[in-house]
């Protein structure tokens, strides 16, 4: 369908070399984008850029720190050098850091939320100006969490962050709309990543949460798929500051 067909676009998912990333850049590159795969490591975007080529999608790859607004800034100008057109962005790059608030250090807290969050203001900002410059439109996927509506227990940091990618996506929206401009949010319910594995292999959290998700199974980075074609599509284009949550109606049912 013509609705979701995003041939022509360039697709930049940060945080892709692997887990929902790279799932949702494979989404988008087999609904017809150009992806733009990005890690902080060269070496960890070889194998999954390789694997694209060879599922027919065209890619290429773009090494920046998302956390280093000097970096930022640098890998938007080598985009512009080459006239790389970002027409999506899918702010996902993420880490984790499980410790209780009365033992957390400041740097701890500071190193999620800046990678979490401050990370998808720098890039969105950079992205965004260039859309308003070119006075095209564009899609911006900022990528939340179960915690961005709900807290748990040991994740104070990741928890704030996601609750503000929230707001963020609202305040984006507030600014960038009329501009033809949507930014979205998707939050992911558990998902069976490397990121979750610490929780996937304790059996009393895997029963938990098999117990409290209506499917009784982890999900998966192919299961992002269909809502990051959506959002990033012209089905979507009317739809503005929304979170969409991934997780098998997981918050539904709590």
């Amino acid at each position: 369908m013509q609705l979701f067909n995003l041939t022509g676009k360039t697709a930049l998912i940060t945080g892709s070399s692997g887990g929902l990333g790279l799932g949702m850049a494979r989404g988008l590159g087999q609904a017809g984008a150009h992806i733009i795969l990005n890690s902080r490591s060269p070496e960890r975007l070889i194998q999954p850029t390789q694997q694209l080529e060879k599922e027919g999608i065209a890619v290429s790859s773009l090494v920046f720190d998302v956390s280093n607004e000097t970096a930022v800034l640098e890998a938007f100008r080598s985009l512009d050098e080459k006239k790389v057109i970002v027409d999506i962005l899918v702010n996902n790059a993420g880490i984790n850091h499980r410790e209780h608030i009365t033992d957390l250090a400041l740097v701890d807290w500071q190193r999620i939320i800046d990678t979490n969050l401050t990370s998808a203001f720098v890039v969105g900002r950079e992205a965004g100006k260039r859309m308003l410059t070119r006075n095209r439109g564009g899609k911006i996927i900022n990528i939340g969490s179960l915690t961005s509506a709900a807290a748990r227990a040991s994740i104070a940091p990741y928890t704030a962050a996601k609750g503000g990618i929230k707001m963020l996506t609202r305040a984006m929206a507030a600014e960038w709309a009329e501009h033809n401009i949507q930014i979205n949010a998707i939050g992911p319910g558990y998902m069976a990543t490397e990121l979750t594995r610490v929780l996937a292999e304790d059996p009393e959290f895997d029963s938990w949460m098999k117990a409290r998700t209506p499917a009784r199974r982890w999900g998966t980075p192919d299961d992002l798929a269909g809502a990051a074609i959506f959002l990033a599509s012209a089905a979507s284009d009317y739809i503005n500051g929304q979170i969409i949550y991934i997780d098998d109606g997981l918050l539904a049912v709590m």
